[in-house]
């Protein structure tokens, strides 16, 4: 049986990753922006001339499923680092998001 993934975890796991091969200079904030706006646009690339109706059947396509899931991966992974260099708990900052969200739009 596996261990249950959580947040923190996967952010040992990525630097973990990075020390082994040394890319800690490398991941600097203003890097890990830069990757994870060109894995952003990788992602929007698979969807850029998608009607809405082809968008919504998109992972009912196996290749294409796997490529976006692949992205989806690969935007997360900056984002983790990215709030593992800045000190930010990506968990607390949506939370509070939502809390302003739900204030700024009422219902």
């Amino acid at each position: 049986m596996t261990e249950p993934l959580d947040v923190a975890k996967l952010q040992r796991r990525l630097a973990e990753f990075a020390a082994a091969r040394n890319w800690q200079p490398y991941h600097t904030p203003k890097n890990l922006v830069a990757a994870l706006s060109v894995e952003a646009s990788e992602l929007v690339e698979i969807f850029q001339w998608l009607t809405p109706e082809e968008s919504a059947r998109v992972m009912s396509d196996p290749d294409t499923a796997h490529r976006v899931t692949d992205e989806v991966a690969d935007v997360l992974a900056y984002l983790l680092q990215l709030c593992e260099v800045l000190g930010i708990d990506p968990l607390a900052a949506l939370d509070a998001k939502i809390d302003r969200n739900e204030r700024r739009f009422p219902i």
